[in-house]
């Protein structure tokens, strides 16, 4: 049977964002993507159990939940790299065409999952990088190898994004020689490189340290911001979540238990999808300073939530947020 979505409690600041942004898209346009009932198993054990979600143009979605609970397979079905054996996935309102039986089926037009694949881009937990290419051709090699563009022009557009997410320095060096965060950096600079309009990024700052990932986080959302890019991102840091993200959707056992707004979240709530393992995530929320003349913001006696307090996130309010 499958779970009752956990409801969150009204948040006018999050419904003005979400007006806000509705008013500003385009009439009648279709999310980026959108999941309808979607199912995903290996044998007899279903991982993804008729997950239902949008992601419409310029948003952004953050996945949260304990491990086992289905977000990477989630994340990989969304990309197609692997088959669902049920349900809808469709790109801007394009259904993707299926062939073969339930158990066995896979993208039936290779020209639609060309197109598709064209506009989405994926950043991995694992950075991926060519041991032996420097970092700029790295960020080359498929336009060049594979697409056969112009190597000027895919060199002079490799360097600046390379300048964008904050490596332009970084260009001539070997991957070995980059931290954590400067490869992820250098790897979500070669997922910009096909000019995608939709990021699905799988834990890209879990191997991080706290300065690298919230770099990389500052970079997802400058682009979220910016370039009016559409991201959906699997995070297990809940501090992350509510520092930067306005919208969480908690998957538990693979099905859809939340989707609102993460302001709303609850410790008893995220003990409930973490179990043992929300006592380090509180411990890791709560050792965040409280800056100097931050006012501490209290739950309404009204509300039957009580949401964690966002004033005690570091500079929470200095920080960029997605969708902002």
């Amino acid at each position: 049977t499958a779970s009752t979505p956990f409801q969150p409690a009204a948040d006018p600041a999050f419904a003005a964002q979400k007006s806000a942004q509705a008013a500003a898209a385009a009439p009648g346009a279709s999310p980026v993507i959108e999941l309808r009932d979607l199912h995903k198993a290996y044998g007899p054990l279903e991982v993804i159990k008729g997950v239902s979600l949008s992601a419409p143009r310029g948003h952004v979605v953050t996945l949260i939940g304990s491990s086992g609970s289905g977000k990477s397979t989630l994340l990989r079905c969304c990309n197609l790299l692997e088959s669902s054996q049920a349900g809808t996935i469709l790109f801007e309102g394009e259904p993707v065409r299926w062939t073969g039986p339930a158990r066995e089926r896979r993208p039936a037009d290779r020209d639609q999952l060309r197109r598709i694949r064209t506009n989405l881009a994926m950043v991995f937990q694992q950075f991926n990088l060519w041991a032996h290419l420097t970092i700029l051709q790295n960020v080359m090699e498929a336009p060049v190898t594979v697409l056969r563009q112009n190597p000027a022009q895919v060199e002079a557009r490799a360097r600046m994004l390379l300048a964008k997410v904050g490596i332009g320095d970084k260009a001539d060096a070997w991957p070995a020689q980059l931290s954590g965060g400067q490869q992820q950096r250098a790897a979500i600079a070669r997922t910009l490189m096909q000019g995608a309009e939709f990021i699905v990024a799988d834990e890209p700052i879990a191997s991080l340290d706290p300065s690298s990932a919230r770099r990389v986080m500052d970079i997802l959302a400058d682009l979220n911001r910016r370039d009016n890019i559409t991201v959906l991102v699997s995070l297990h840091q809940v501090e992350y979540t509510l520092r930067y993200c306005p919208r969480t959707i908690a998957l538990k056992a693979g099905e859809i238990v939340y989707d609102g707004p993460s302001r709303a979240l609850t410790p008893e709530f995220l003990a409930s999808i973490y179990g043992a393992e929300s006592e380090d995530l509180f411990a890791s929320i709560d050792a965040q300073p409280l800056p100097q003349d931050t006012e501490v913001r209290k739950p309404s006696a009204e509300s039957s939530l009580v949401p964690f307090d966002l004033a005690r996130r570091g500079a929470a309010e200095q920080r960029p947020h997605l969708n902002a």
